[in-house]
């Protein structure tokens, strides 16, 4: 049986592929049959094949000529439709079980330019400095315009504690060198805290094959912790790029008990599928829910992030997320490797495409710097000559007045937050959240006495 899934990371620094836990052996039997002119069309390919194999200034292997022309054909299509070889399959089907080596970083082609989206929580591209959205103009001094995704994930491939360097664009700034140190990649993609004794905290960084089981054990945590006094989560799925879609669907379900998590339409209508949520799985409890998204937000975090918007689940807060809506799958041939084609688009449970669109956060939240700035001194009642006492039994003493000189103030920054500041006691955007999840616990505390 033939699955879809959604792009993720291929090995350390890899080009964005959707990994099928089944992979098709076969090409569809929908496929159009072959005419006259296709066979026009293919004697003009074995005509230039013929041409570059013998008039070509250096020798060039039948192998090497096929691999390139099976690139580009697939490569013309769109940024995500590859070949993989036998090798590179091979290295795709280890990293999807969360090991591998690499730089970690996810990357993906645009215009002409390899654009990186996310790099990986506590990896060699996260310590560096990474940031989504740098461009890589060059590679240990070549430069990468020319290079398909795949030759250029390649050669930033190598072996582990082996340096390399990467020149980067970061918006219109000038070009600067960061040199890494290659290392095995081992992601664990989730991780979890209480905020305090009553809030939740998870992050996801991609979603393998142990995310839906990280989920439960962060519950788990946060029951044993807080019990019934638990009152809310944060779900942080910022610089999360993606990765498998059958987790996408079970942490989605793991809080919503109802309904459709998400569609996949392809170019035939029979190939439509609908995934729905099962109430058994909805290990939530109906806590609230606060979901943090960016501009590294991509792919299978989109579907999670747009199912629980669509149901009224949770408060999306933060900015636009990448807006990757589209499926790949992994069909492979056999002695040969596999292709990785776009077969699909997938659709929010209302009917939203977010291809090359995003998601639109509820509350928009850029991110900040927390600071202390001065105040001016103000005089309060309790300092004026003569003032009455305050005598009631929640008076626990006088104000202090006049020594409160300064005030938590915020410092907006226009820039995707900081690899390293996700999650710290400096993330502004985690900040608003537990305030938001607290507000709302107040409020409804208030209501229902």
């Amino acid at each position: 049986m033939m699955r879809y899934g959604l792009s993720l990371a291929a090995t350390a620094l890899v080009a964005w592929f959707a990994l099928n836990p089944a992979v098709a052996a076969e090409p569809p039997s929908s496929a159009p049959k072959a005419t006259s002119d296709t066979y026009r069309q293919l004697d003009l390919f074995g005509e230039v094949f013929e041409r570059v194999r013998s008039d070509y200034v250096e020798n060039v292997t039948d192998e090497q000529l096929v691999e390139a022309a099976i690139n580009g054909m697939l490569s013309a299509l769109d940024p995500h439709s590859s070949y993989m070889n036998a090798k590179n399959f091979g290295e795709m089907e280890v990293q999807v079980r969360g090991e591998f080596g690499g730089l970690g970083i996810e990357v993906t082609m645009e215009n002409g330019t390899v654009k990186i989206v996310s790099p990986i929580d506590d990896t060699p591209a996260a310590k560096a400095g990474i940031k989504p959205g740098d461009l890589i103009l060059a590679i240990d001094g070549d430069p990468v315009m020319g290079m398909s995704l795949n030759d250029a994930v390649t050669k930033m491939r190598g072996p582990v504690d082996s340096e390399i360097k990467l020149t980067l664009q970061r918006g219109t700034a000038k070009p600067f060198d960061v040199k890494l140190k290659r290392a095995e990649i081992k992601i664990q993609s989730v991780k979890y805290r209480m905020e305090g004794n009553d809030i939740g905290y998870i992050r996801i960084s991609s979603f393998n094959e142990q995310t839906d089981a990280g989920i439960h054990a962060a519950f788990d945590a946060f029951h044993r912790q807080a019990g019934n006094k638990l009152i809310g989560v944060v779900l942080d799925l910022r610089n999360n790029p993606g990765g498998l879609l059958d987790q996408a669907i079970a942490v989605s379900n793991d809080f919503i008990a109802r309904g459709e998590i998400v569609s996949t339409r392809g170019r035939h209508p029979e190939d439509a599928q609908r995934y729905d949520a099962k109430p058994a799985n909805d290990i939530s409890n109906a806590v609230p829910v606060v979901v943090l998204i960016n501009g590294g937000s991509a792919s299978a975090s989109e579907i999670v992030a747009g199912a629980l918007q669509d149901h009224h689940r949770a408060v999306l807060l933060g900015t636009r997320s990448f807006g990757k809506g589209s499926v790949q799958t992994i069909i492979q041939l056999p002695g040969h490797g596999a292709i990785r084609l776009t077969t699909a688009r997938y659709y929010t449970p209302s009917g939203r495409s977010i291809q090359a669109r995003g998601i639109d956060p509820d509350i928009v939240v850029e991110p900040a710097k927390i600071e202390k700035v001065a105040e001016p001194e103000f005089r309060h009642e309790a300092d004026l000559k003569g003032a009455l006492k305050n005598t009631t039994p929640e008076a626990v003493g006088e104000h202090p007045g006049g020594d409160q000189s300064k005030n938590d103030q915020t410092k907006t920054d226009e820039s995707l937050v900081d690899q390293d500041k996700i999650g710290s006691a400096d993330d502004y955007q985690l900040t608003r959240a537990i305030d938001l999840l607290r507000g709302v616990s107040m409020f409804n505390s208030h209501a229902s006495n």
